[in-house]
């Protein structure tokens, strides 16, 4: 699971009003090169939520990120690289997602969270 998907989801237990974000907790991760494309970089950068985006790439190990989101003046390149290689190139292949309200862990493995509900969760 990258942190592109990661910003995307959230908890759905039956009397959860603040699912989001869920908070990480990473057991193996992978890292691979994809190819820089800043141009996407920049399209998706405003449709994240910058604080859970950074918090979970602290929890893998970025802390290159500005604590606020950037500036039109700090979107430099050096600034894409390290978005890129936390927003792409960093996947979590085993882990739990963690909802802040109900602590409900969240599995993933291989890669794939699993954010299927118990009978007892759903409304």
């Amino acid at each position: 699971m990258r942190l592109l998907t990661h910003n995307l989801l959230a908890s759905n237990v039956k009397g959860t009003t603040a699912g989001f974000p869920l908070k990480l907790e990473v057991l193996v991760k992978e890292e691979r090169s994809t190819e820089f494309d800043a141009a996407f970089l920049l399209h998706t950068l405003p449709k994240l939520n910058w604080s859970a985006f950074r918090a979970a790439a602290e929890s893998l190990g970025v802390d290159k990120l500005p604590s606020t989101y950037p500036e039109r003046d700090e979107l430099t390149n050096e600034f894409l690289r390290v978005f890129h290689h936390a927003l792409l190139e960093i996947e979590v292949q085993e882990g739990y997602l963690i909802c802040p309200e109900t602590g409900r862990r969240f599995p993933v493995r291989k890669g794939i969270p699993n954010m299927m509900l118990n009978e007892d969760e759903v409304d």
